[in-house]
């Protein structure tokens, strides 16, 4: 919900801070790939309790998964560096809902039903993505490797989560049973945008002629 005003904010300073990752050579992939190892050391901090070096963490991986597509902007955006990213955020996301409900053992269910809204979120997301690319069409795209379907918890509300998570870490049952909500309620708005985009257009057969009445 709140990702297109944010990416509008951020963009001037990611990309200026692209251009200079750019002039000393380094490619999309590589700040993607230190995304993803800083992500899995802020899932290793919450799950042993270092809920300050979690955030840390966690925000830093934030900020490199906005620099790698302003650098792939810059250098050229591949198909390989959509598919690679998403992977590394999926992996993120999931892995400190894990690494919650380990440090955590109140949260624990409230963690499990997290994860299946994120299940059935992701499932609505890419497949709806998937047909709308055959299809040609395009929903919400701003700069991204695939058609982005929106919904209530985008990736903005996941960082304000995760950041209350570390801040917050005696209330974790409380913030990941709202935060599941909010990610079911995007479950209900992916899939209702699916029946509507995909839903058959009725064909009008042909006009039925009427006979004249015999004179």
């Amino acid at each position: 919900m709140l990702d297109t005003p944010v990416r509008r904010l951020v963009a001037p300073p990611l990309d200026l801070a692209a251009g200079g990752l750019v002039r000393a050579g380094v490619p999309a992939h590589a700040v993607t790939l230190a995304g993803w190892l800083v992500g899995v050391g802020a899932c290793l901090a919450a799950g042993t309790g270092h809920w300050g070096a979690a955030l840390l963490l966690w925000l830093t991986n934030r900020l490199l998964d906005g620099l790698d597509g302003a650098v792939a902007r810059r250098t050229g955006a591949t198909d390989l560096g959509g598919f690679l990213d998403i992977v590394a955020d999926f992996s993120v996301y999931g892995g400190f809902v894990v690494a919650v409900g380990i440090e955590r053992p109140e949260a624990r269910v409230a963690c499990l039903v997290l994860f299946l809204t994120y299940y059935l979120s992701g499932t609505a997301f890419l497949a709806l993505s998937s047909v709308l690319e055959r299809r040609g069409n395009q929903v919400s795209v701003g700069g991204r490797s695939l058609i982005f379907v929106g919904g209530l918890a985008e990736g903005t509300e996941t960082v304000i989560a995760y950041t209350v998570l570390c801040l917050m870490p005696e209330r974790a049952e409380t913030v990941v049973w709202v935060f599941a909500v909010a990610v079911a309620i995007t479950v209900g708005q992916r899939v209702a945008l699916g029946v509507h985009l995909l839903r058959p257009t009725p064909v009008s057969g042909p006009a039925r002629h009427v006979p004249q009445e015999a004179r």
